[in-house]
């Protein structure tokens, strides 16, 4: 997997401080923002990048992690690199968010912020550039619409949560809070009366449901992802699995191999006209990352018997 280096994408030296990385992310963001670039593959790539580079460096949680796992990552080799070694539990799911696989693998399914991201960055700057374009004009009749995405997370979408965003428009900064109804789904619109806030317009932002690290969703099907252990993979057993609804007890059939899926009706998204669909448990098959005297020893045992049974 390729190494993402933040601070390159931006332009900005690894010390720089939140003014500096706030003002080359706003460059770069008006430079390759999709509304300007309607039909420009490689700048919509560039503002994803941007954007997930700035969802990283603007929040110094993240940007801690982000530095710690970069350097673990550079000395193990990148590809060759187990991040189950420093507490990070990755497994590619193809889930198809807007975010790389590279972010996935560090932050999986974590929330983000508005001041940043490919759907939630801050509007400061940025939005007033754009003019609030529809049909491609920027005239600020009262029937205009300020349009732009905002991505949430899957547990957000399902409980329902609310989002301040900071707009600028006329030199102004404008404070607003985006309600985000509970089971709402992918590609929904919610959309904002601007006159609240003296706009004279309304903004609409378009919903982007993200998928997590180790949960996707399809409709209002939902597919985590379980990783288990070879023993209880050959022999069976009963866990705690997390749901959206809270911990649940699932019995693990015997001899159940990665990317088998266990059905648990009813457990699944439930959207705004109150269908609830079903959370399907797929399991994958895990080694500890460190084995223990104990278990070096059972395995050797295991291999001798079955070295014998294939004989």
């Amino acid at each position: 997997m390729e190494y993402k280096d933040y601070y390159k994408i931006l332009g900005v030296d690894k010390k720089a401080d939140q003014k500096t990385i706030k003002s080359h992310y706003r460059k770069l963001a008006k430079k390759y923002h999709p509304d300007l670039n309607p039909d420009d593959k490689v700048a919509q790539e560039k503002f994803k990048e941007v954007s997930e580079a700035y969802e990283v460096l603007s929040d110094p949680e993240k940007r801690q992690k982000y530095d710690t796992f970069g350097s673990n990552y550079n000395f193990q080799g990148g590809a060759n690199f187990d991040p189950s070694q420093y507490g990070y539990s990755y497994s590619s799911t193809g889930n198809g968010s807007d975010f790389s696989d590279f972010f996935d693998l560090i932050f999986g399914g974590s929330k983000k912020k508005a001041s940043g991201g490919s759907g939630g960055f801050d509007f400061s700057d940025i939005f007033s550039d754009l003019g609030g374009r529809r049909g491609g004009r920027g005239s600020k009749k009262p029937q205009d619409i300020y349009e732009s995405d905002l991505t949430v997370s899957i547990q957000d979408a399902y409980q329902g949560t609310t989002r301040s965003l900071g707009l600028n428009y006329q030199g102004k900064t404008i404070d607003m809070d985006v309600k985000i109804p509970a089971g709402i789904t992918d590609g929904k619109k919610i959309r904002i009366n601007g006159a609240k806030y003296g706009l004279p317009g309304s903004v609409l932002f378009k919903i982007h449901v993200m998928d997590g690290m180790n949960l996707s969703l399809k409709g209002v099907n939902l597919t985590k992802l379980v990783e288990i252990t070879p023993a209880q993979a050959a022999l069976g057993d009963h866990i705690t699995v997390s749901t959206l609804d809270g911990k649940i007890k699932l019995k693990v059939p015997s001899q159940v191999k990665s990317g088998h899926k266990l059905r648990v009706p009813n457990k699944g998204f439930k959207d705004m006209k109150g269908k609830r669909g079903d959370l399907y448990i797929e399991f994958k098959i895990s080694l500890p990352a460190k084995l223990s005297p104990e278990e070096i020893k059972c395995y050797e045992e295991l291999r001798k018997l079955e070295k014998n049974t294939s004989k």
